[in-house]
């Protein structure tokens, strides 16, 4: 799954492919948001974390990865 954080102030966002799940996601955000000072912490898929002040986040975009082609032409095989 890959999600994408917009975070205050930064003109990038933030991209990361997680094993978590969109609800995993989204409860360790409104979790961080509940707390005073929160810290929103997101896994990565090779065993990183993403550590955001969760105050600062403007944005989450939560979406299943498609499925990905290689090279150019969309996919058609010719004769």
């Amino acid at each position: 799954m890959q999600v994408r954080i917009g975070v205050q102030f930064v003109p990038k966002e933030l991209v990361v492919e997680t094993g978590q799940s969109a609800d995993e996601v989204q409860r360790a955000l409104a979790d961080a948001l509940a707390v005073e000072h929160g810290i929103f912490v997101l896994r990565d898929e090779r065993g990183g974390r993403v550590v955001v002040p969760a105050d600062r986040v403007g944005y989450l975009e939560i979406s299943e990865e498609a499925e990905r082609t290689v090279g150019f032409g969309g996919g058609t095989q010719y004769a």
